[in-house]
């Protein structure tokens, strides 16, 4: 690791594409049934994706203007076509034998509910994870009902062939085409899958270095969300992937942080690869470390993903945000020199040196209101200098600093040295605080039944008197 997001880089795929060869295909001839009143003109074009095939009807014996046959008409491939692809990749890959049997099957049959399912893990098999094999599959497969199914899992699969294309205008161009045919569904709820293959756009715009188009389509994507309803996850967190994305390019941390945190409250854990959850852990630590304002380490710690650090050579990260959360300026110091080589290796750590110290102590200071009892407010200033390792004057310091970014309420007396403290910001609690507040609670238990026993004691001479 060489720097602050150095581990992961703004793409979530890197896809190199390669010659198929199922880019040569023979066009069946025309049924000899066909109707003496039209003919049917098969034309191939080449493309970008191998061959597509452009059918063209021409009326005859009817006066009417002759259509060009530069300008062929695009209709849905033909059914015998289709089916002779998916015999092709059976016969490139005879291990998804039954797979090619069950999409034929659902296919010929006209399930597209069932055929979508299918596909959603189809897609995901290794064997089509490289080259351009799901750009095949879109072109001579899902073109033929892309209208017919969901539209939102049609925005889906457009985003994941996408990933396929070497070329990121090639994919850009490949996404507005996909829109397009959207726009062209009429369909009353087209928005939301747009919105989604929009926001894939704009994340080949952040690739290519194009942070102003990115920014925009961020504007134009939460205006969006903003004004409809019932949005599914997925959308959403697409949303904030590619805004966690956009901060991170420009080192914004705090920002990185909270995107960051909401695309992972719209998406599985276990649905993510183990390398990826490893960089975005790493990512999400090092901005909570670094981000302006941020003192609350307890929701990092408490998600899953927070655990992929532990067990690899990262792993010193972890300790270093369960150090911050609970304040413990010993143990943070106490890991700074023992994995001081790993730290120097991180240009951000070291560069903000300062400003780590200066966040640990404002959350040392937390913990020690935290664990004072409710009527123990008052704090010597001279307390919190022997547990922070600064001088009274820095200890004012530090108390003014946390007063102005609103962790506490209180007044500092300067002629007692104290501070009394009025109000702590909540903050996202760890096993061992939910333990210090359940003893904490006993206690006070405890002193209401005795109170209450004295008052039972106390009573029949009250009402003697």
């Amino acid at each position: 690791m060489v720097g602050f997001f150095s581990r992961f880089s703004v793409s979530r795929d890197g896809h190199r594409r390669t010659q198929s060869a199922l880019d040569e295909r023979k066009v069946l001839p025309p049924s000899s049934e066909a109707t003496t009143t039209s003919t049917v003109v098969v034309h191939p074009t080449a493309s970008i994706h191998g061959t597509e095939i452009a059918i063209e009807f021409k009326p005859l014996g009817h006066p009417s203007e002759p259509l060009d046959n530069d300008q062929p008409v695009q209709c849905p491939l033909p059914e015998p076509l289709i089916l002779n692809y998916l015999e092709s990749l059976r016969n490139v890959h005879p291990e998804l034998s039954e797979w090619h049997t069950t999409l034929s099957d659902l296919y010929q049959r006209k399930l597209w509910h069932q055929l979508t399912l299918k596909l959603e893990e189809f897609v995901a098999l290794a064997a089509f994870q490289a080259g351009d094999a799901l750009i095949q599959l879109y072109h001579n497969f899902i073109t033929d009902f892309e209208t017919k199914i969901n539209l939102l899992k049609l925005a889906h699969f457009s985003v994941i062939v996408s990933r396929r294309y070497s070329e990121k205008e090639a994919a850009v161009n490949y996404l507005e085409g996909v829109i397009e045919k959207l726009r062209n569904t009429r369909e009353t709820r087209i928005e939301e899958p747009i919105l989604y293959i929009k926001l894939q756009i704009a994340t080949f715009k952040l690739e290519q270095g194009d942070q102003k188009e990115c920014k925009k389509h961020l504007e134009q994507g939460k205006s969006t969300l903003d004004s409809m309803t019932d949005i599914d996850p997925s959308v959403y967190a697409s949303y904030y992937w590619l805004s966690s994305q956009y901060h991170k390019s420009r080192q914004e941390f705090a920002e990185f942080y909270k995107s960051a945190l909401l695309y992972l409250a719209y998406i599985s854990v276990e649905s993510l690869s183990e390398p990826f959850k490893l960089d975005l852990a790493f990512d999400l630590s090092l901005s909570a470390l670094l981000g302006e304002n941020i003192y609350n380490f307890g929701e990092l710690l408490a998600h899953p993903i927070i655990k992929s650090l532990v067990g690899t050579k990262v792993e010193w990260l972890y300790y270093i945000l369960e150090a911050f959360n609970s304040g413990d300026l010993v143990r943070y110091q106490e890991l700074c020199r023992i994995h001081g080589a790993a730290l120097s290796t991180q240009p951000a750590l070291v560069q903000n040196e300062k400003r780590l110290l200066e966040k640990i102590n404002i959350l040392c200071l937390m913990e020690i209101i935290f664990s004072r009892p409710s009527e123990d407010r008052t704090i010597p200033l001279n307390i919190i200098a022997e547990q922070t390792k600064l001088s009274v004057e820095d200890v004012e310091y530090l108390l003014m600093k946390s007063l102005s970014v609103h962790l506490i309420e209180g007044i500092i007396d300067q002629v007692e040295g104290t501070v009394y403290v009025l109000w702590v910001q909540p903050r996202v609690l760890g096993i061992s605080q939910i333990k210090s507040l359940r003893d904490r609670l006993d206690n006070w238990v405890d002193k209401v039944h005795t109170a209450l026993l004295s008052v039972e004691a106390e009573t029949p001479d009250l009402v003697a008197a």
